[in-house]
């Protein structure tokens, strides 16, 4: 192998990293488009800041049903599910059929990517105003 090669080897994971760096980024841009047009008639990303729905800030790791402020229903309080990207991604896909009587009368986010932008975008937001 000449040392054009090799060096040109060694360098691809770095091209990969910043692709994928770039990628996620990308996806957090495409989710607040996504978060804006679905969600934000009654959320926010802004601490303390709830409207029909509760802020959505920090939800990405957060207890159902605890944001300061806001007055959920008993089954989103009582639920039990703590929001990870996973639980996340199941909820806005329907979200009366993973906690049964919320408040949220959202039908849901059936596209995957638009799921998995919005989650992107929640998750960056949180961890932008810390």
């Amino acid at each position: 192998m000449r040392a054009t090669q090799v060096a040109l080897l060694a360098f691809v994971p770095l091209l990969l990293l910043a692709a994928a760096s770039r990628a996620e980024a990308q996806d957090a841009k495409a989710g607040e488009t996504t978060f804006k047009r679905f969600c934000a008639v009654c959320h926010t990303v802004t601490p303390g800041q709830n409207r029909i729905g509760p802020s959505l800030y920090g939800v990405v790791g957060r207890k159902s049903g605890s944001a300061p402020g806001y007055s959920y229903s008993d089954a989103n309080k009582n639920s039990g599910i703590t929001w990870t990207e996973e639980e996340l991604d199941k909820y806005l896909t329907n979200p009366q059929q993973v906690v049964p009587h919320t408040k949220m009368l959202f039908a849901g986010l059936k596209n995957p990517e638009d799921r998995k932008n919005v989650i992107a975008y929640l998750k960056q937001a949180g961890e932008q105003k810390k």
